[in-house]
């Protein structure tokens, strides 16, 4: 299920929202560029009117004058454009920063089902490659457009003063122009979106393979995904290619307005100086304003390429946003999980396809206080299991309740402060470790953080970090090794408190030597807390008040360890296999 992308109206729609409060800006914007393109024509018609001095009376003082009215005209101009484009460009970058703080808080919000199923690669695109675009469009097409714009239009105010018939050789060369544009909008931007979307695609197929990247080296799967990132590059540059063909295309065809434009203007030049309908100086005048027109027009018509890839680019944003409000509306009618509460699941079923189920009928009840060990052989659909527990998939058949409350009713907040998922791949953030633990209790104090450490048996490496918890961790801090990332994380757990606690192969990176250790501290973690644990270790799962055990998607037997053993089916044969081998 990928990212939507949202329609013309929906990205109108926002970018309204985004100006909104900004009308006394945007009218400076406008004034200064009208001006601005006013002073512009001045130059032009000084040269035009020098051309008939010399005509009729030769050299004269007027020259002098019609030069320094140049000057001062052509500094005015520069002066108005540029303050121009710096108020548009703050007024669009003002908005640019609103989308993108709206993208970047949707993006946090984003129900976990719809990331995982989408892939982290397209949003993590979308909240790069696609808000830099945006942002490039800002600094190319912004002055491009607010210079442009205001110039054709005076200029055609102009030619139609000094003589109507000039608008003959526009009339000739707009339908080309048109017909042009017409042509690259029918094929772009299906371009455009699908170079964005493969850009997305291979964003995932990086991000995936980093992720991943123990697993990388152990398996030896470089070659082989580094293969399938090069097929997603290859596909990315394939439709770069494609863009560049339409792009060379589409000026082909401005080039030929261009020169219809000037032939057509020379010929009517011509016909009105010779019928003494018009000077040589207002007809120098019109070449100067149309020459002129020119830079504006292709301006314009180029900066339409940039333009139609930041249009996609915005869709893809916008359709992110769109999924958040649609969060945000969901939530007003979402109902509160009770503090507490059984967790369970009723005959649910689910699959990441539809021709793959995972869990078929499944039904699992974690009672208060209860601590269920769920265990089975790899892709048996434990991890699956548990987080549908947690609320990270919702399931295609069947109930998940918390208390009296279906799962997906409440607001997804609450479902993470009720049921925190602790996983075998815990996140370090960036920062100091007091940062990261209030990330769980944004009021913890010092002693409380400290404790927490404790509990989960953290203390003696946080003694030797060199300024406790003010030590930088994640990227470029202190580097904590696998168990001890997995024992802040459970840190995090006691300081949150949640009811209920799912471990899903939380001890797994452990290794043989800190196993033991590493479950003692998943162990004091969810004492007197309802736990579900994956458990890949038989040891940590025959101290669990019942173990539930799965093959393909099913649950086949469930008890204590003791009656299992006694029931002499396929968990007492695990066992065998396992105490031989440990």
């Amino acid at each position: 299920m990928k990212l939507p992308i949202a329609d013309a109206r929906a990205v109108r729609a926002e970018v309204r929202r985004s100006l909104a409060g900004q009308g006394g800006p945007l009218a400076a914007v406008v004034t200064t560029m009208v001006i601005g393109a006013a002073l512009g024509l001045v130059a032009p018609w000084a040269l035009g009117r020098m051309v008939d001095v010399v005509i009729d009376e030769g050299a004269s003082d007027r020259i002098w004058v019609l030069g320094i009215v140049m000057v001062c005209a052509a500094l005015g101009f520069a002066g108005f454009t540029a303050l121009g484009v710096v108020l548009s460009s703050r007024l669009f970058e003002t908005a640019l920063a609103r989308l993108r703080e709206r993208m970047f808080a949707t993006s946090l919000s984003l129900p976990l089902e719809r990331v995982e199923r989408a892939g982290s690669g397209d949003l993590l695109s979308r909240a790069t490659d696609d808000v830099d675009e945006v942002s490039s469009a800002i600094e190319n097409v912004v002055p491009a457009l607010s210079t442009s714009l205001f110039t054709v239009i005076l200029t055609a105010v102009g030619l139609t003063a000094l003589d109507w018939r000039f608008l003959g050789a526009l009339v000739l060369v707009v339908p080309i122009y048109v017909l042009a544009v017409r042509w690259y909008l029918r094929h772009a931007p299906g371009i455009y979106a699908a170079e964005r979307a493969a850009m997305g695609l291979r964003a995932q197929q990086v991000l995936g393979s980093i992720r991943g990247l123990r697993t990388v080296h152990e398996f030896d799967l470089a070659p082989k995904l580094s293969s399938r990132i090069g097929f997603h590059s290859w596909e990315v540059v394939r439709w770069t290619m494609r863009a560049r063909i339409v792009q060379n295309r589409f000026y082909g065809r401005l080039n030929t307005a261009q020169f219809v434009a000037m032939a057509a203007l020379l010929v009517i030049g011509y016909f009105l100086v010779g019928a003494d309908a018009l000077t040589v100086g207002a007809t120098t005048t019109a070449m100067l304003f149309f020459l002129r027109l020119f830079d504006p027009i292709d301006a314009l018509l180029l900066v339409i390429d940039e333009l139609q890839s930041a249009l996609a680019s915005l869709a893809r944003i916008v359709g992110v946003i769109e999924i958040g409000d649609g969060v945000l509306s969901t939530r007003e009618e979402s109902i509160a999980l009770p503090a507490a509460g059984v967790l369970e699941a009723r005959q649910v079923s689910f699959g990441y396809s539809a021709s793959s189920p995972v869990l078929d009928e499944v039904d699992i009840s974690i009672a208060i206080g209860e601590t269920v060990a769920l265990v089975g052989s790899s892709g048996a659909g434990k991890s699956t299991l548990a987080a549908l527990l947690a609320g990270v998939f919702s399931p295609d058949r069947g109930r998940v309740n918390f208390g009296s409350v279906s799962l997906f009713d409440a607001p997804e907040v609450q479902r993470a402060q009720r049921i925190v998922l602790v996983s075998q791949e815990v996140h370090v953030f960036t920062g100091t470790l007091r940062e990261d633990l209030a990330l769980a209790d944004p009021n913890a104090d010092d002693a409380a953080m400290e404790s927490a450490l404790g509990r989960v048996l953290a203390g003696d490496w946080f003694d030797l970090l060199p300024d406790g918890l003010d030590t930088r961790v994640g990227d470029g801090g202190h580097r904590l090794t696998p168990m001890q990332a997995q024992q802040l994380a459970l840190a995090r757990v006691v300081l949150l408190d949640p009811p209920v606690v799912i471990l899903d192969e939380a001890t797994a990176d452990a290794g043989s030597a800190g196993a033991s250790l590493l479950e003692r501290s998943a162990e004091a973690a969810i004492e007197g807390r309802s736990a579900l644990i994956v458990a890949h270790r038989l040891s940590q799962a025959r101290r669990a008040d019942r173990i539930m055990l799965m093959d393909k998607g099913k649950i086949i037997e469930t008890g204590s360890h003791e009656y299992l053993l006694q029931r002499a089916g396929r968990y007492a044969e695990l066992w065998a296999a396992w105490s031989r081998h440990r």
